[in-house]
């Protein structure tokens, strides 16, 4: 197997200016240029001669050639049929490597998981466009794909919401979802010098570990969620107008106050003070009081 090239500028300009390539900027592509930065994602996501590795968005291949020197294998799912020649010219050397040239929204990973990995864990590396970064990695996590870690490479906001705690002011839907789904630990800062052509915003690597056991037990997953939803679609609202006024929501004033009585928290609490116990709980309780309405 060729050792990794790619990861310099001086290489990543080589192999754009071999192909003539163009940046496409509905794709938000922004190819990494810091085998430092590489190392970490690497070592962060803990990839072993065991393991199986989904790549999404590979570019020209740079973090591709890391993973297939430290992985059994890795499939690589790419949008952009333009770079499909350029990963096959860059991956040439590397036989436990192959790409998939389609929307990974589009993709059937627990299949795909089934096929190449017998269903066992799969680990997911991404270095994500920014503009679908939450369906992609949401999309993961609720399509019930067997999941190890997903180590991404996202906007530096967008890693600090689904690391944040409630009451802090990046506390949202979003974290709570992640952490319902993972444990999720901020790899490294990534200044936008280390990527051509240069975002304009901050990136950072985050892991997300997969748990083993759920942290909290809920009766309806799905009405959990849309309660979070609503609690934070006007987050200066109180948690008891913000789900009154939701439109993914019929609960009757009475049985809201009700629900946050017997929580425990009174009724001028705003959605952005429950942890993700309270939701669940929260849930449980709605559900159950509208239970015993039909009964």
């Amino acid at each position: 197997m060729t050792e990794p090239f790619l990861g310099n500028p001086q290489n990543t300009i080589a192999v754009l200016q071999k192909y003539n390539f163009n940046f496409q900027k509905k794709f938000g592509q922004n190819f990494l240029i810091d085998t430092h930065v590489l190392d970490k994602i690497i070592r962060a996501a803990e990839i072993t001669k065991e393991d199986f590795v989904l790549e999404i968005g590979p570019g020209i291949g740079t973090m591709t050639q890391y993973l297939a020197k430290y992985a059994r294998e890795v499939v690589a799912v790419e949008i952009d049929r333009m770079l499909i020649p350029i990963l096959e010219d860059t991956l040439s050397g590397f036989p436990n490597a192959s790409v998939i040239n389609e929307d990974i929204l589009k993709v059937d990973i627990a299949k795909l998981a089934e096929e190449r990995n017998g269903g066992r864990p799969i680990k997911v590396v991404a270095n994500l466009p920014y503009y679908i970064t939450t369906p992609i990695i949401m999309g993961l996590f609720e399509s019930q794909v067997p999941l190890s870690s997903i180590t991404v490479m996202v906007q530096k906001e967008v890693a600090s919401r689904m690391q944040a705690g409630p009451g802090t002011k990046d506390y949202g839907a979003l974290s709570l979802a992640v952490q319902f789904y993972a444990d999720p630990y901020i790899v490294a800062n990534v200044p936008p010098n280390c990527f051509m052509p240069r975002p304009n915003v901050g990136s950072a690597v985050i892991r997300l570990t997969r748990h083993d056991v759920m942290p909290v037990q809920v009766k309806d997953e799905k009405l959990m969620f849309r309660l979070i939803r609503a609690s934070f679609n006007q987050r200066r609202k109180t948690l008891a107008n913000g789900l009154f006024n939701s439109p993914e929501l019929s609960f009757t004033k009475e049985e809201i106050a009700e629900a946050i009585e017997k929580l425990g928290r009174g009724s001028s609490i705003r959605g952005e003070a429950l942890t993700l116990e309270e939701f669940a709980r929260l849930s449980d309780l709605m559900g159950e009081g509208r239970k015993s309405d039909l009964t």
